[in-house]
């Protein structure tokens, strides 16, 4: 079960130890996936929001 996180600080924490990110689009909602070796975790944001944390974290991005 993926975890959901609500922090946008902790989201970019858990985003130095993570293989990957993964976006996905759908309306006003972007879901931002940080997958780890144990867990996977979910960020509900707004799209300008995501464009920021994105830009933040040195890691691949991955468009779904």
């Amino acid at each position: 079960m993926p975890i959901e996180i609500f922090d946008e600080s902790e989201f970019l924490e858990i985003a130095k130890k993570a293989d990957s990110c993964r976006v996905k689009r759908s309306g006003d909602v972007v879901l931002l996936k940080l997958r780890t070796k144990k867990y996977l975790y979910i960020l509900k944001t707004t799209p300008s929001k995501a464009e920021t944390l994105t830009s933040k974290i040195n890691l691949e991005i991955i468009e779904i």
